[in-house]
């Protein structure tokens, strides 16, 4: 394996293994397998509450860390346990990257993830995972976010969630009603078939590539609006540009600009439609786009370095 986020957490999986002293010989191996078995799940969780692949891969070292030094004979249910350790991990986490992100340079945006194409056939997973979906979670607190995450995507009971965030029932069930309204009022208006996201997708992707500014226009919706992260290290427009004539003049700008050096490939990104922009040949960013009823509605330019590392090979995801 050669990528440094999955070989670091086996890495931490062998070294926590050969360090850990139980009595029965067997332990160690067991806790490594039922921790590889749900280790995309537990990803999964962890990039949904966080919107950063290398935080959710540190999570899940620290998540492994502890879950070597359970006495597997005392547990019912591990999924559910390894979920709950990896929650609280989170947690913490959220809360310090939550006071790293009030210095961050310009917008931010999730860490993108090249998804492979079945991902979009879960179309539950694919939206919980979708960069509009993610920035809409995170307008929520981290506890809201964890509960969310974990009745509405992982369909966990209650009184699983309860434990993971320390709170009780009653309370978990008062969160995840205010969270649901919060993310019902905020989330994509419309889902469209495959279809009709591939058509979009490929009109709005030869709009870019022939610099038919006419065209580009026609696929945008009127309210499009864009968005874009460089980090403070690439050049970024800094705050979000909302029209389609706006969009479009910059983009025309842009192109204009770039000219032959520029090349743009459909991929699927977070499990829904995105271009990989490259410039002479180097990976400039990653565009995810969000399509309502055949026109784009919004955009999500990822230029921070990074952040395009998942871009390079497929991330596993699942629940």
């Amino acid at each position: 394996m050669s990528h440094d986020g999955p070989l670091r957490c086996l890495m931490g999986v062998h070294e926590a293994t050969d360090n850990t002293r139980m009595s029965d010989d067997r332990a160690p191996n067991a806790a490594t397998e039922a921790f590889l078995t749900h280790r995309n799940l537990l990803f999964t969780v962890a990039y949904e509450m966080l919107g950063s692949a290398a935080d959710a891969e540190d999570v899940l070292q620290e998540t492994w860390l502890r879950w070597a030094g359970v006495d597997l004979a005392t547990v019912r249910d591990q999924r559910a346990y390894l979920v709950r350790i990896t929650t609280r991990q989170a947690l913490t986490r959220l809360r310090t990257v939550a006071r790293r992100r009030e210095s961050y340079v310009g917008p931010w945006l999730p860490e993108p993830l090249l998804t492979a194409p079945d991902v979009a056939d879960d179309v539950e997973l694919a939206e919980s995972i979708s960069m509009a979906m993610l920035l809409v979670l995170e307008t929520l607190t981290p506890t809201e976010r964890a509960v969310f995450v974990l009745r509405e995507v992982f369909a966990l009971d209650y009184d699983e969630i309860a434990e993971a965030v320390d709170k009780k029932v009653a309370a978990v069930r008062q969160i995840a009603h205010r969270a649901r309204e919060h993310v019902a009022a905020r989330r994509p208006r419309q889902a469209v078939s495959p279809a009709e996201n591939r058509a979009a997708l490929q009109a709005f992707q030869r709009a870019v590539d022939t610099g038919d500014v006419q065209s580009l226009l026609n696929v945008l919706a009127p309210d499009v609006v864009l968005l874009s992260d460089g980090g403070g290290v690439k050049r970024a427009v800094p705050r979000p540009l909302v029209g389609a004539d706006k969009v479009t003049r910059l983009f025309g700008v842009g192109l204009e600009q770039v000219g032959d050096a520029l090349s743009v490939e459909a991929t699927q990104v977070n499990g829904h439609p995105a271009l990989i922009i490259r410039l002479d040949g180097e990976v400039d960013g990653v565009l995810a786009v969000r399509l309502d009823q055949g026109l784009v509605t919004g955009l999500y330019y990822v230029r921070n370095p990074d952040k395009l590392s998942r871009v390079a090979y497929e991330t596993a995801v699942s629940r």
